[in-house]
């Protein structure tokens, strides 16, 4: 459904995206992340065709956006971070403006509308003021915006920025109504949404795609040894022992003491093997209560920051060099292409001559039979 193949956007020497490659199927709900400055409202932005790319191809449901980009972004539906909208139209007013923008055909654009407002939940507002709505309706008259038409892919940039809880839920579950018969590209900084509603994830850093994967892979990978909470009563303060009788413990770390003074307790290992049972033994031994124990869980944030921290930013050396490697391997390749070509002519006039050959020598055999033929007759 969206084909983003070796795109590249520099602005003089900054490269705002480089080389980046990702596809997003049918029917998908794909988040999109990364730190401010990454790439994604650039990367948003080719998709939408609002920008071109410096090299590269982008194919939304089949068509490349800069060869046919009025069929390419007919298939969109765009929802920019901020609701920007017409303060002095009504919520009817501004969809139906939106409907007009992306040449719903008249006729069918009363229908467009409705059914947009309908599916937003917009109907009691919508002949309302835009600049009067509170910031979670603002949101829905933004998304009925985008569907409205019914364009198969949704790019939603931010859609909870701002919201209260109520209203973010509200959002969720409209975005997850979507699911069955759009694609839906989200970008956000609320990870813990993203984890909720997205099949797959697309991190960007520093111009880059860093990882695409689902969330519970890119979780466990990045999981590392096990860790443990542990709530204890410990009358006796002899918690500490367990690290010195049981070797995968690294570290003992006191989190909370709690009001019936129980202690909560996060337990390092240097193993990824689980060792609840041995600490069961050696609590037991130690007169220790276990009141909770659970596996510390690795969330899609833990993830993310251990993808994206301490990647080295490229020096101007650096992005120089990488280019001059880029345009020798591209001239290697069109060299390649060259002497491949020429290679395919001569076996293409070896071809024709040995054809030609053919031809002559089977008009001789033909010619030298009918003489033979005539011959015999004769006599």
């Amino acid at each position: 459904m969206i084909k983003v193949k070796n795109v590249t956007k520099k602005y003089d020497n900054f490269y705002a995206v480089r080389n980046i490659n990702f596809e997003i199927k049918d029917g998908e709900i794909v988040g999109f992340l990364g730190r401010n400055g990454a790439g994604k409202t650039t990367t948003m932005n080719l998709i939408t065709g609002f920008i071109e790319p410096t090299e590269g191809e982008i194919f939304v449901n089949g068509f490349n956006i800069d060869i046919k980009p009025k069929k390419a972004k007919a298939q969109i539906g765009y929802m920019p971070e901020g609701t920007p909208l017409y303060t002095d139209l009504t919520v009817r007013e501004f969809v139906n403006y939106m409907a007009e923008l992306k040449l719903v055909p008249k006729k069918e654009r009363r229908t467009a509308v409705d059914e947009a407002i309908k599916a937003t939940g917009l109907e009691k507002v919508q002949d309302n003021l835009t600049r009067n709505l509170s910031r979670g309706y603002k949101q829905r008259v933004s998304f009925a915006g985008a569907i409205v038409g019914n364009p198969k892919i949704l790019i939603l940039d931010e859609p909870t920025v701002g919201l209260d809880p109520k209203q973010v839920i509200e959002i969720r579950e409209l975005i997850k109504s979507f699911r069955k018969d759009h694609t839906v590209l989200i970008s956000s900084h609320i990870l813990s949404e993203i984890s909720q509603l997205c099949e797959r994830v697309i991190i960007i850093d520093k111009g880059e795609i860093v990882a695409v994967d689902t969330p519970s892979n890119l979780e466990s990978k990045t999981s590392g040894n096990l860790c443990l909470d542990i709530v204890v009563d410990d009358l006796n303060n002899s918690i500490m022992t367990l690290k010195d009788n049981i070797e995968e413990i690294e570290e003992i770390k006191l989190l909370e003491t709690k009001e019936d003074s129980t202690k909560e307790y996060i337990i390092t290992t240097s193993s990824t093997n689980d060792i609840r049972k041995k600490i069961f033994a050696e609590c037991s031994k130690a007169e220790i209560s276990i009141l909770e124990m659970k596996k510390y869980e690795n969330s899609l944030e833990d993830a993310f920051i251990k993808l994206v921290e301490d990647r080295p930013e490229y020096s101007q050396k650096e992005v120089n060099k990488m280019q001059y490697e880029k345009e020798i391997e591209e001239i290697r390749a069109e060299m390649d292409n060259k002497r491949l070509e020429k290679e395919n002519r001569k076996q293409a006039i070896k071809e024709e001559k040995a054809r030609k050959k053919a031809e002559k020598e089977a008009k001789k055999d033909a010619k030298k039979s009918e003489e033979n033929n005539e011959e015999g007759g004769n006599k």
